[in-house]
């Protein structure tokens, strides 16, 4: 499989009818604005797209999410806000009928879309679940854990809101639902069915939801947002403001490549145009080149100091040379700054 970068002559905001936006990392870290991020979606608004606001993050009602974002001068309404619970209880429906026993092991979110899909929310494997159902919430204690194992080891069916190993903070990244459910997977050597991204499946929910045509999925994350993009035959934007920078689009097996990279919400204001080859072999983007040379990577130009371009340019030319059956030295990749342009 081959996954190259996208050309859109346009702005990308003019170009799709719905933007898929990830939270964490892409409109904001932990409790912080990311910058640009309320101009950027603003500006695709004025544009005409569509924004729904799709999160892995299972803890949080989405009125909770919608309140938070108002107050990053980024307006939004529940309805405009699909999150990873709301997934998992739909995905319940594929493994246990409604109006069966199913405990809860996350944040008022997971509980609130378990109890409005039909089902009965309990605590305690004591009380013989059908189902258990596990998201992030910072509040979870062993006691919780231990639960989940309890019920999951005596049959009950483990759905996982997402796993997502990390998530990023203020402060840093912290661990994510990933590593809690692996806490219960340890415990019980059942690996769970996961509701979240990278599975396409809120993506889906979304664009019915929308009635969108056109969408676009944005997200930080190579693994999730854009492995998830693949796995729906969505085109991606990867914003280079959260968990993977331009040295990780640049090493990305093709599944989990994007279609668009850009440093920030301010590209979907822009037009990208796709990187071209000349025939001394170099890829060009904008001032920036890059070109595979005896398995290593090299940059001239612009791309020499960072920036988008640089990062377009060397995965072009990365991308084609491993596609193509060539080896790629990881370390002759190096960091690859967008600084703030976009």
């Amino acid at each position: 499989m081959r996954a190259v970068l996208g050309s859109c002559d346009v702005p990308l905001a003019q170009a799709f009818d719905l933007a898929l936006v990830d939270l964490d990392g892409v409109t904001y870290k932990g409790h912080e604005p990311i910058d640009h991020a309320a101009d950027g979606l603003a500006g695709a608004r004025a544009a005409g797209m569509r924004l729904v606001f799709v999160t892995n993050n299972a803890s949080r009602e989405p009125e909770s999410v919608a309140e938070q974002l108002t107050s990053l001068d980024i307006p939004a309404a529940p309805a405009d806000v699909m999150t990873a619970a709301q997934a998992c209880a739909r995905l319940l429906g594929d493994h246990v009928p409604q109006g069966s026993r199913v405990l809860v092991v996350g944040g008022a979110g997971l509980r609130t879309a378990v109890a409005a899909a039909g089902y009965v929310v309990v605590d305690s494997a004591e009380d013989e679940p059908a189902a258990v159902a596990q998201g992030f919430a910072p509040t979870l204690a062993w006691e919780q854990l231990a639960e989940a194992a309890y019920a999951v080891a005596s049959g009950a069916v483990h759905v996982a809101s997402n796993l997502d190993l990390s998530l990023p903070t203020a402060r840093g990244f912290a661990p994510g639902n990933g590593a809690l459910v692996g806490a219960v997977t340890n415990a019980t050597g059942v690996e769970p069915v996961s509701a979240g991204k990278p599975s396409p499946a809120m993506y889906a929910m979304a664009v019915e939801r929308a009635g969108a045509r056109r969408p676009l999925v944005i997200g930080d994350r190579l693994d999730t947002d854009l492995a998830g993009a693949r796995a729906g035959g969505y085109p991606g934007l990867h914003v280079l403001t959260g968990v993977n920078d331009g040295r990780d689009d640049v090493l990305a097996a093709p599944g989990l490549r994007p279609d668009f990279i850009g440093a920030d919400l301010r590209s979907l204001l822009e037009p990208h145009t796709a990187p071209t080859q000349a025939e001394d072999g170099w890829w060009t983007s904008g001032d920036a080149a890059a070109r595979v040379r005896d398995g290593a990577l090299e940059l001239s130009g612009r791309g020499a100091n960072g920036g988008v371009d640089a990062v377009r340019a060397a995965c072009a030319a990365a991308w084609d040379h491993v596609d193509a059956g060539g080896s790629l030295d990881a370390g002759s990749v190096p960091d690859l700054p967008v600084g703030g342009a976009s």
